[in-house]
This record gives structure tokens, sequence and C-alpha cells, in this order.
């Protein structure tokens, strides 16, 4: 979760991502048709459960990584319906609003015309992919739509958290391993077990901040910070930019939860296997 301010950095990626992934035909319809686009399809959520600037973020993240992306919402070309699920290859909750309660964001998409939490369910327990980002991680828990081997619960209310408060700051976590810096802002902790839970990231006090899980034939993945947080946002708030390393690590959530090669952890790494130079995720 963030606040709502898009700086023109962010407007500009938005403008770049919704450009690049709404399908839309020819300028006058004099040009040619587009050529049918073959990348794997991101579809992300876009409305009131949503701040502003989250979804772009999310969707550049995305689009970086070779993916088509569309945004679903009540003011999305693309709605919320039986279909809407359709040739999607993932399934991105991103953040919500600073102060947004994680019962007030699934009561916004509660009522959104055509939403029912069974259309993501359903997806990901048929073999899709589920990516959620803070109160995109919240959300896969409960209240929201359940998906997780346990529950979300908010970092800055357990004891022993370095983040005591809601501002907009860095959050110290051990990815795989290695002690990163990443932006953060309320985020979850994953409280999970089980063997069908893959813990990526750690908290300083040991609780987990990035999980990759099992969820019938599919895959869920959650990040309590942000791993897709543009230079923007750090700027906005003057903090160190450390969008860079966010990058590569959201890109080691991605893959991981696709199970597809590329991404690595910052010094060395291929996704989803804890160690240099090993082969594809698995979970």
């Amino acid at each position: 979760m963030r606040g709502g301010r898009v700086s023109a950095a962010v407007a500009a990626v938005v403008a770049l991502v919704v450009s690049s992934g709404c399908g839309a035909g020819p300028a006058g319809g004099g040009g040619k048709p587009a050529p049918e686009d073959d990348r794997p399809l991101a579809l992300v959520y876009r409305g009131p459960a949503a701040c502003e600037g989250c979804p772009e973020a999310a969707g550049a993240l995305l689009a970086g990584d070779g993916f088509r992306v569309r945004y679903v919402g009540p003011r999305e070309r693309v709605r919320f319906g039986p279909n809407v699920m359709t040739g999607v290859a993932v399934y991105v909750q991103p953040g919500g609003t600073n102060g947004q309660e994680v019962g007030t964001a699934w009561d916004l998409l509660g009522h959104e015309p055509g939403f029912s939490p069974e259309l993501v369910r359903a997806y990901v327990r048929r073999g899709g992919h589920y990516l959620g980002l803070c109160m995109g991680g919240y959300l896969a828990g409960d209240p929201g739509f359940d998906l997780l081997p346990g529950d979300s619960g908010p970092y800055v209310r357990t004891p022993g958290a370095t983040v005591a408060d809601e501002r907009d700051t860095l959050v110290d976590v051990v990815w795989r391993g290695r002690p990163q810096r990443m932006y953060f802002q309320d985020g979850p902790y994953f409280d999970v077990d089980g063997p069908a839970a893959e813990v990526l990231a750690r908290y300083s006090d040991g609780r987990p901040a990035a999980v990759v899980a099992a969820y019938g034939a599919g895959r869920v993945a959650v990040s309590g910070p942000h791993p897709e947080a543009p230079a923007a946002w750090y700027r906005d708030y003057e903090l160190p930019d450390e969008s860079q390393t966010g990058t590569v690590l959201g890109r080691d959530l991605l893959h991981t939860l696709t199970g597809t090669p590329g991404g690595g952890t910052p010094g060395g790494g291929t996704p989803g296997s804890g160690t240099p130079g090993s082969g594809t995720p698995t979970l």
C-alpha cells in the first residue's frame, strides 16, 4: 500500500504500458493491422481497491519481463465477468492506498460489477498464477481470496518489527540468503506453513516477506515490500533508490511463480534455485 501521488516519471511509464498493452488499432484506422501478439498476458487490477500508480508500476515490471499487459476494473475496457480470465498467464492484485483497511479494499472489490472471488480462485485452482503485491498480498489471505496455506497480517504490528508506522520507507529483508533493502509501506507478513509454500524472503525478525505457494494446480506469489517500485517512488519520499534491486527481486518472484527461468538475484543466481547457476525454478 502507498500514497496516491503519481509523478511525471510514473505517468510516462503508464502511457508506455497502456499504449503497448491495450491492443488498440492504428491511429486513424489507415495502417496495417497490428501483428498477433503471442506474449503471455498479464491481467492487472486497476480500480478503487488499488492506489494511483500501483497498477501501472506492476504493469511496467511485467511488461519489462516480456508480458503483454491489460488492466481490469470498473473504468477499463476489460471488466470482470465469466470469461475475464480466458488466456491470462498471470493475474495481478497490486498495492492499495495509504491507510486503506484490508476489509475496505475487499469490500470495494466485492462491489465491482461482475466481480466474484471465485473468478480468481477457480482460475488459480485450474493452473493459473496470482501475483499479490502489498495490499494484493493481504488480499491473498482472509479477508480476501483465501489462496494461501495460512494467512497474512500487518508486519508493523508484530513484535520485533523494524518498521513501526505506515510511512513510506525502506525495509531490510533477507532474500534467498542475501540482505536486501526494499520499498515498503505498511505491507504484510505471511503466516504460512507446509510443503506447498516456499519462502523467498524474510524480514529481519524472521517472518516471511515474500512467498510462493501452491493452490490447486496453480501458484500464488505474494510480497509485503514493493519490488515493482519505480525510481520515482523513492524520489517522492527522499529514499535511497533501490529500484534496480527491486526489479531483479520482482523478476525472481515472478519467474518462481510461473516456473520459468530468468531474472536472478543481485550478486548472481537464478530465480527459484536459491544458489548461483542453478536451473529452472521449482516449487
